[in-house]
């Protein structure tokens, strides 16, 4: 710097002295006089260190007259009104209602199995066939002696009209021919549980038992895994305090993982229930699942909207700080002139999404916020605003 100084001086020096002085310096050099130029150079450097010296005291009185050198610099944004959605994030798990199990209505030895593992099925087809032990030669016993009842009714009846025969006699024909035909739908119902068929439409995950086991109702005897990946869900816990945020129709986000896929969705339906033990109620989210990609009890992150301000003031939480008392501060920038002065502003604060803090008071729209240099600004402070 010294040296740029010096180069400036000797500039100045040399336009001050005139072309005239330039004109004795060439004619010193030219005269080939060691001892004249020695004497030349020391003239120069005496009227430069005077040069010097006043050139330092004008920028010690530009410095203390020019305060805005010395400001701190800072950097600023304004404060504008904004649509501010905050998130809830929870922990779900991807059900279905239809995954189920099928047993056996009927003991008796599996005599064949209609599908394999994988298969689509529809609701009502039938799935496999149980020994029924001779019932279906019963059954065809009964529908003839069913038969030979409604004959023998019709015919006392046609009597009965033509005044022949007692009343008692058509009476007995008729509770006959009744009963005879509930014992062909009794036993109907009874052989159709020798039938495993599908309860609704899906696909066969499981194929777990072969033609030829004894089979029987009740745990330990499940023939097929039947499940319909169409219908899927997402069951979440959401803390009680959210009770009238989530509800039915709010918006979500579900993230998945293990697929490393997000999808929309919408919460479909809350529970009425506080679970004592965690203090949450549950929400269902339906989810699309046109590839069959997700899975019963695959794990999920999900985002609920749980508030939501169109006119919301958001500032970054890097240039909020906090008292000794507790209270939450920000620095906005007054312009004054050519300089700006740092007020604190106590504030108080809403909800938290990412970087950003929701403020709910003490500062309005429009206002210049301190951004770089937040931290090392003090209160009434004047500063330089670089932006």
């Amino acid at each position: 710097m010294k040296k740029i100084y010096s180069i400036i001086a000797l500039s100045l020096f040399l336009v001050a002295c005139g072309s005239s002085e330039n004109s004795s310096v060439s004619q010193t050099i030219e005269s080939g006089n060691l001892e004249a130029i020695r004497n030349m150079k020391a003239t120069l450097t005496s009227e430069l260190n005077v040069i010097e010296s006043d050139l330092a005291a004008l920028e010690a009185a530009i410095a203390s007259l020019d305060r805005s050198e010395n400001l701190p610099l800072v950097t600023t944004f304004e404060v504008q009104p904004q649509v501010f959605n905050h998130y809830l994030d929870l922990q779900g798990n991807v059900k279905t209602r239809e995954n189920v199990l099928l047993y056996p209505e009927m003991a008796g030895t599996l005599l064949s199995v209609k599908v394999a593992k994988g298969d689509r099925v529809s609701k009502g087809q039938l799935l496999a066939v149980i020994d029924n032990g001779g019932m279906s030669n019963q059954l065809s016993q009964l529908k003839t002696q069913a038969a030979l009842a409604q004959t023998t009714f019709e015919r006392q009846a046609n009597l009965w009209k033509q005044k022949i025969g007692s009343e008692i006699q058509y009476l007995q024909a008729k509770a006959q021919a009744e009963a005879q035909a509930n014992a062909v739908l009794q036993l109907e119902k009874v052989l159709a549980k020798a039938q495993i068929t599908a309860p609704f439409s899906g696909v066969i995950d499981q194929v777990l038992k072969d033609p030829g086991t004894v089979v029987s109702p009740g745990n330990g005897s499940e023939v097929f895994r039947l499940i319909n990946l169409s219908n899927m869900y997402i069951d979440v816990d959401v803390p009680e305090g959210y009770l009238g945020a989530v509800t039915k129709g709010k918006k979500a986000g579900v993230y998945f993982p293990v697929l490393q896929d997000s999808v929309h969705a919408v919460v479909r339906e809350t529970g009425n229930y506080i679970n004592p033990n965690n203090r949450s109620f549950s929400a269902e989210i339906a989810i699309n699942n046109p590839n069959g990609s997700i899975k019963p009890n695959l794990n999920a992150r999900v985002h609920i909207n749980d508030y939501t301000n169109e006119n919301a003031l958001l500032i970054p939480q890097s240039v909020i700080s906090e008292n000794a008392a507790g209270e939450q501060y920000a620095y906005v920038a007054e312009l004054n002139g050519d300089t700006a002065i740092a007020k604190r502003h106590i504030i108080t604060t809403g909800k938290t999404q990412g970087d950003y803090v929701e403020i709910i008071s003490g500062i309005n729209a429009g206002d210049l916020i301190i951004k770089e240099g937040a931290r090392s600004v003090k209160d009434a402070q004047a500063v330089k605003i670089l932006n």
